[in-house]
């Protein structure tokens, strides 16, 4: 498939990576070439990171404006990593390293925690990215975010997928090395794609696009004996706060993130 944007007078243009995008529109300077960036399909007649008025009457709150780093900083840390990230079109875009496989600790953390929730966020991983969205994440110095909290899993399936590698429970919107789901609503690498994360009380479901990925319930037997089977096992922890924050993880790629949003479902 050819991936297309439409400009402002609706004529279809190809679209590159994300770099050579920039360079055309006279922003930063193009990516480096080892380093594939989203080649990002827009539609421009559609309003980004707001909320519309029955929206924000049923509770909803903006965890991302579009303009600014407002609202998130560094993991275990007070100020936000502006060297790995940048606001670029209206996302929220962690930036390339090079190396698809870097840990560059550039993981950023919302300022506000949450407990039950539903998180909407829409996003596009570069082709070959590994990240994730965390939820419930407690900062504990001198460990890492996955210690902790659960991951709503963000990856570039189709790269992910030529039987050399273990995919189970790792492939986008999965319960990160702990659930697998049969459904594979991603969109052709490029695209916009919408995740979901609820959580009402101890209840939790991954979606994608409209469809329901995976669902447990925290601290049941059925969700220690997932916990005890995955790479977690040595953390007793895990996944067991009532609330904490939500992350967005560095893994080195390039992923653009907008239309973050929030609902307290234990406020509404």
């Amino acid at each position: 498939m050819r991936n297309v944007m439409r400009s402002r007078n609706g004529v279809a243009i190809p679209l590159l990576f994300a770099g050579a995008v920039l360079a055309a529109c006279g922003g930063a300077e193009p990516a480096d070439e080892a380093t594939q960036a989203a080649a990002v399909v827009e539609d421009a007649a559609v309003a980004h990171n707001t909320l519309t008025e029955q929206e924000i009457a049923e509770g909803w709150e903006l965890l991302f404006d579009g303009a600014s780093t407002t609202g998130w900083r560094a993991y275990n840390q007070p100020s936000f990593p502006e060297s790995r990230w940048e606001v670029r079109d209206g996302a929220l875009v962690v930036l390339a390293t090079g190396d698809p496989e870097a840990m560059t600790g550039g993981d950023i953390v919302s300022e506000a925690e949450f407990g039950s929730f539903d998180l909407r966020f829409d996003f596009v991983v570069s082709a070959g990215a590994n990240s994730g969205v965390f939820y419930f994440v407690q900062e504990i110095e001198g460990s890492p975010i996955w210690h902790f909290a659960p991951e709503y899993q963000l990856l570039d399936d189709p790269a992910y997928t030529d039987g050399e590698w273990d995919s189970a429970t790792h492939l986008t919107g999965e319960n990160y090395d702990v659930q697998a789901s049969s459904a594979r609503p991603l969109r052709p690498q490029g695209e916009w794609n919408t995740g979901r994360i609820l959580v009402d009380g101890t209840h939790v479901e991954h979606w994608l696009n409209g469809e329901k990925m995976v669902e447990y319930e925290v601290r049941s037997p059925e969700w220690a004996a997932l916990v005890a089977e995955s790479k977690f096992s040595d953390y007793p922890e895990y996944g067991m706060a009532e609330t904490g924050r939500i992350a967005l993880q560095d893994h080195g790629a390039e992923v653009w993130f907008r239309n973050i949003k929030i609902r307290r479902l234990d406020e509404s």
